[in-house]
């Protein structure tokens, strides 16, 4: 009966990402990447408020009394179960080559390694790639949809949180536990993960606060500039910054004064 239960429950669950996933075209078009910023705004707000007051504190907490190496261990342990979710996508992306490495990696880290608490993989130098379900839509040619801001989770995009959802449901090994009752280790387990990503995000929220007037609106942009370059695995940002390179180089040609340096 239970299993009948866990059945029906993954069968609603992706209903409702291919519901999502069939808005997607049509919810933000190019000219409006956030047609959501009103309640996105209030989201991040809400988020924002939550991590001064509770989740920042207890993670710089976390920081000063853990030895580095036990940390170090622990974001391994995340790191290498996250392989499960990279293997199923780079299949699905037709990646064979990264898939075979990728289910070695996580052989060998989750034997030598100790569950993966040591990176016995990333000693041998053996690359660490990292894929997931919204990655793989946007391989095939879906696009984000609106821009979202999750409560508690961030940024994300209805692409991406259709991505999750799917990646939770079928790949990711901390559900397992949930699956066959054990909902009380599986929680464990999600919030010791949600405080390892917390810790390793300090310094970049950190950075984020000093660096922007507008924090919301630099970490949409930040965030939607880096998963596009996932998607087409690091080819957006070079794109990038070879389209401003040669912007500047054509600006300098009709003008010349615009140059460091005087024309000669």
């Amino acid at each position: 009966m239970r299993t009948k239960k866990i059945t029906n429950y993954k069968t609603t669950i992706l209903a409702i990402c291919v519901l999502s996933l069939a808005t997607l075209s049509g919810c933000a078009t190019q000219g409006n990447k956030d047609p959501l910023e009103g309640l996105n705004r209030g989201v991040y707000k809400f988020n924002d408020v939550t991590d001064r007051a509770i989740i920042k504190p207890v993670a710089i907490a976390y920081k000063t009394i853990t030895p580095s190496p036990i940390r170090t261990g622990f974001n391994n342990f995340f790191t290498n179960l996250g392989s499960l979710t990279t293997v199923l996508n780079d299949i699905l992306q037709l990646k064979l080559a990264d898939a075979f490495t990728d289910a070695g990696r996580f052989v060998i880290n989750s034997t030598f390694g100790i569950a993966g608490f040591i990176d016995v993989a990333g000693k041998d130098n053996i690359r660490y790639h990292k894929e997931d379900f919204g990655q793989t839509l946007g391989f095939w040619g879906v696009g984000n949809g609106p821009y979202l801001v999750l409560p508690l989770l961030g940024p994300s995009s209805f692409r991406d949180t259709t991505g999750l959802v799917f990646d939770i449901v079928t790949s990711d090994p901390i559900t397992y536990p949930h699956n066959i009752g054990q909902v009380r280790l599986s929680n464990q387990l999600r919030a010791a993960q949600f405080l390892d990503k917390r810790t390793e995000l300090l310094t970049a929220s950190d950075l984020v606060d000093e660096a922007s007037l507008d924090p919301y609106a630099f970490t949409r942009d930040a965030y939607l500039q880096k998963r596009a370059s996932l998607v087409q695995d690091g080819q957006a940002s070079e794109e990038l910054n070879k389209d401003d390179y040669e912007d500047i180089d054509a600006e300098i040609a009709i003008d010349p004064a615009n140059a460091d340096t005087p024309a000669k």
